[in-house]
């Protein structure tokens, strides 16, 4: 088992091994993924945009607009103080 300290921010340092195992790097983004009382870490390798053409779909793509009807729905929810 690894073990690191959690830092006075809040903060951790994946050990070597972790980073190594996970092939991350100074500047990568992780995803901490919640799972009951356990936390897994992953890598994060594609983005929506790397997605992009992998489903078809009838019509153009349009990620600006699917972008703007988010944070709409977002702001809407906070509004209403409703976190979900």
């Amino acid at each position: 088992m690894l073990a690191t300290r959690v830092g006075r921010r809040g903060q951790i340092v994946l050990p070597k091994e972790v980073r190594m195992r996970i092939r991350v790097a100074e500047g990568d983004q992780i995803a901490f993924i919640i799972d009951g009382e356990q936390v897994v870490i992953k890598p994060i390798t594609q983005s929506l945009l790397d997605l992009s053409g992998s489903v078809r779909v009838a019509g153009r793509q349009d990620f600006d607009s699917v972008r703007n009807h988010v944070k709409t729905k977002r702001a809407q929810k906070r509004g209403s103080g409703d976190e979900s």
